[in-house]
């Protein structure tokens, strides 16, 4: 049923089934929709909950660019993004 109404509506599936949606803009800004709260923070390592999944991101000079209840954007050099289980 939700990826009925996905199609219908034109909305990528991960979203509307609670998934996270994360992306990468080339090694400056992370994006994440969906999170549940930082974790903890440092200028090398953020660690952000997406429910089941931990996000790292890690780098240097990492710092919130915006937060809200739902998406949270990070700028600075990322080196990697992990998601642990």
């Amino acid at each position: 049923m939700l990826v009925r109404l996905a199609e219908l509506f034109d909305l990528p599936s991960d979203l509307v089934s609670g998934a996270c949606h994360a992306e990468l803009l080339g090694d400056r800004q992370f994006f994440l929709e969906g999170h549940e709260g930082i974790l903890s923070y440092a200028a090398e390592q953020i660690d952000i909950s997406a429910g089941a999944l931990i996000v790292r991101v890690k780098g240097h000079g990492l710092q919130l660019r915006s937060m809200t209840d739902s998406e949270v954007r990070i700028q600075g050099v990322i080196e990697a993004v992990e998601y642990i289980r």
